[in-house]
């Protein structure tokens, strides 16, 4: 046992093995030829040398443990494992044709064979004596053939280098729309158009119908393709033809060509089972889809619409949103495998015109009504009356002229009429096409349901509807939970995986349209009121949970979002039983509990936002308080030192001085006491619903009085001191005064208007519709 110890101890020394080395970091330069062979003999002497490992390539080997005995076993296995090491160190340093050489001429050899040969072959020659000329003879053999194989392997390397310059010439030609080049380089036959340019495998045709819709510049193209090859044939690496191509970037006089010469093109599918037709749905390409879409046979339209590929490109096609397309396309279905193009219809579903833009659209549709009339006369006479009475007020009295003014003024009026028409044509335009959109879905929404009663069997409709109608309660999709339960009354009993039905999805999202069905039910609606969910939580208890994300990430601010939270419960609370308010959940949760524990991290998100606010207003309301304070007392134009009273006493633009510097004074004292008590407050949850958003209103619009106010007061100061009786100083004082006012009021008239809204607007809440729903 000591003597096997020993051994292998002594084998560890003498045999070292540090596989860890990164050889190439000491031997940075290959073996190539006997120019590079002392450089490269140097680096890997000094690379064995620092790990002691030179008696590898110095010493012979040891004798196998055959021989000496099974003492010696270990030691051996030991040196065969340093040998291989060093073995591949060497291999790992020689470039290609050094490396055949070596294993054309050994099978078995170790890391001292290696390096001898090297030496041989490639170090420096020595005088020769007699003896040794048949070996010069042999070496000198060897080098004439690894010439003649390296001079080869250099002609087949310049031959792919040229060609892959000729393949980066085309398909930059092709890029830059250099067509000449691109002709010139296809006639001389150096490339093809069939020839992979790309690392996608583009060829030169894919790429020119990406970038041109030029007919015949495609069409010579085409003819130059070599003969055998047809145009199915031609595919990049993610199995896409060059119908494929034309249909994504939205190429329509390339998609006519292409369809003319092979009408197969339109049924083949690249590698992710698309057709043409559906990349170009995808792509939102219409003019494209049509033109493909009646190219395509009914036979294999059929077979395009049939199976789960079929509801595959339903789906494609409704994520294009691309309605009016999209309900060409469901006509040639005459039944659907699964949920999924009605899910992907209640994730898209377009919003619907809302009351204000429903009443000009009508208007708008009939310009010769009452309402269109209207409307239009107050779009031009607005912007008419503005611009025609700063004209009267740039121009002197003396120096008008009737004449010029009736000219003038009628021209204005014209210009005027055609911006209000183009406006009226441009707002027409966007409301027309939403229409037009809401109007599609509506109907594609009603033909998925159709498609379902009549071909599915009525014990099988909730597999296809119970999905969809919960992903449109997620998506507050208002129009589509009432059509689905309009033509599945079952719908309204749907569950999730949770064992969550509509209304309690609604409330855990935060979709108040379709939490506001409960105001159009009849007494079913009680039933909600102490519906409990496997978990043992009531409605009031969902609606204490966080809200999504998504949802909270609409609401500017987290005081704002705390606000919409506490109004949801505060709504909630008022619906459900007095019973349930103090109930516990499962886990011996009450609502409130709930509420606390969910929003806490929210609250002191608010209390750090409302502060930031208040602390930064605070600065400008005293900083405005003292600029209208000091104006106060030192009045423009000093005081009559007998009477003190102010020598500009009886001139109107001091007395519009001093009103606009009292109200100012006035209105950014109460602005900071505001901001002051905002401060100060104790920040609890329930303050978030009105008492703190009330301060923070009454502070910014006092604060933007002032500074409008003070803003009034120091351009009457300078109508004062530099205006001499000179009205024409009023127009840019006048501007320079409106410019600080316009900034305030657009930076900061978002937040005041959020504010307001969601503190004193109108409710969220509510029945918004008389028309009854379950």
């Amino acid at each position: 046992m000591e003597g096997s110890s020993s051994s292998s101890n002594s084998g560890y020394l003498l045999y070292p093995y540090p596989s860890h080395v990164s050889a190439p970091n000491f031997v940075t330069m290959k073996l190539s030829g006997r120019a590079t062979y002392v450089i490269w003999k140097t680096q890997m002497l000094c690379l064995l040398e620092s790990h002691d490992m030179l008696s590898f390539i110095n010493e012979n080997p040891p004798v196998e443990n055959s021989v000496l005995g099974k003492e010696k076993a270990g030691d051996y296995m030991l040196w065969r494992r340093s040998d291989a090491l060093v073995r591949g160190w060497i291999l790992g340093s020689l470039s290609e044709q050094p490396l055949k050489s070596v294993l054309k001429t050994n099978t078995d050899f170790t890391s001292k064979d290696v390096w001898d040969q090297l030496h041989t072959i490639y170090g420096p020659r020595l005088q020769h004596t007699l003896a040794t000329d048949l070996d010069d003879e042999r070496i000198t053999s060897e080098e004439e053939s690894v010439r003649e194989e390296s001079s080869t392997s250099k002609d087949t390397q310049s031959e792919d280098q040229k060609e892959t310059e000729d393949h980066q010439r085309l398909y930059e030609a092709t890029q830059s729309r250099d067509y000449n080049t691109v002709y010139n380089l296809l006639k001389s036959g150096k490339v093809k158009v069939t020839d992979r340019i790309t690392i996608n495998g583009n060829t030169a045709l894919h790429l020119a119908v990406g970038t041109t819709k030029m007919r015949d510049i495609l069409e010579k193209m085409l003819e130059m393709a070599p003969e055998g090859n047809t145009i199915l044939d031609m595919k990049n690496s993610e199995g896409s033809t060059l119908l494929h191509v034309a249909a994504i970037v939205g190429n329509t006089e390339a998609a006519k060509i292409l369809v003319g010469k092979n009408q197969h093109l339109l049924s083949t599918k690249d590698k992710e089972g698309h057709t043409p037709l559906a990349r170009a749905l995808s792509n939102m390409h219409s003019n494209t889809y049509l033109y493909l879409f009646n190219s395509t046979h009914d036979i294999e339209m059929a077979t395009l619409v049939s199976g789960t590929s079929g509801d595959e490109l339903l789906v494609n096609a409704i994520s294009s949103r691309d309605y009016h397309s999209t309900l060409l396309l469901s006509k040639h279905y005459g039944k659907i495998h699964s949920d999924a193009p009605l899910i992907a219809i209640a994730q898209n579903f377009p919003r619907k015109l809302n009351i204000w833009e429903r009443t000009i659209y009508k208007w708008l549709r009939d310009p010769s009504g009452t309402g269109g009339m209207i409307y239009i006369a107050l779009l031009v006479a607005s912007c008419g009356v503005s611009v025609f009475f700063l004209y009267k007020q740039l121009t002197p009295k003396t120096e008008r002229n009737p004449s010029v003014d009736t000219i003038v003024g009628r021209i204005a009026a014209l210009v005027l009429l055609l911006i209000g028409v183009h406006v009226a044509a441009l707002e027409f335009k966007f409301l027309n096409e939403g229409a037009k959109t809401y109007r599609d879905a509506t109907e594609l929404l009603e033909a998925m349901c159709n498609l379902i009663k009549g071909s599915v069997d009525s014990k099988c409709h909730s597999e296809y509807y119970n999905n969809a109608v919960l992903e449109a309660s997620r998506q507050n999709a208002y129009d589509v939970v009432v059509k689905i339960v309009s033509y599945f009354p079952n719908a309204i009993w749907s569950v999730n995986e949770d064992g969550h039905n509509i209304i309690q999805y609604a409330v855990i999202n935060r979709s108040e349209k379709v939490y506001n069905l409960l105001y159009q039910m009849s007494e079913h609606k009680n039933i909600y009121r102490t519906i409990k969910d496997p978990s043992g939580n009531n409605l009031l208890h969902l609606a204490a949970r966080l809200a999504p994300t998504n949802k909270l990430n609409h609401i500017s601010g987290a005081a704002l979002q705390i606000q919409r939270e506490l109004q949801w419960f505060k709504e909630v609370k008022g619906f459900v039983c007095h019973l349930n308010i103090i109930q516990k959940n499962c886990i011996g949760e009450t609502p409130e509990m709930v509420f606390t524990r969910e929003h806490k991290e929210l609250v002191i998100e608010g209390e750090k936002w409302m502060k930031a606010v208040a602390e930064s207003y605070t600065i400008t309301a005293a900083l405005i308080t003292t600029i209208v304070f000091a104006a106060a007392i030192t009045v423009p134009g000093g005081s009559n030192q007998e009477m003190g009273t102010p020598i500009f006493t009886n001139n109107p633009a001091f007395r519009i001085f001093a009103i606009s510097d009292a109200v100012s004074l006035f209105t950014s004292a109460t602005s900071l006491l505001m901001f002051l008590s905002v401060l100060t407050t104790r920040f609890a949850e329930q303050d978030f619903l009105f008492k703190l958003p009330t301060k923070l209103i009454i502070g910014l619009t006092t604060l933007f009085i002032s500074t409008t106010a003070m803003l009034i007061a120091f351009g009457a100061t300078l109508f004062l001191v530099f205006g001499q009786n000179n009205p024409k100083i009023l127009v840019p004082i006048a501007a320079l005064t409106c410019l600080p006012i316009t900034s305030f009021a657009t930076l900061q008239f978002p937040l005041i208007k959020d504010l307001i809204s969601s503190t004193y607007g109108r409710s969220i809440f509510g029945k918004k519709s008389g028309r009854p729903f379950y």
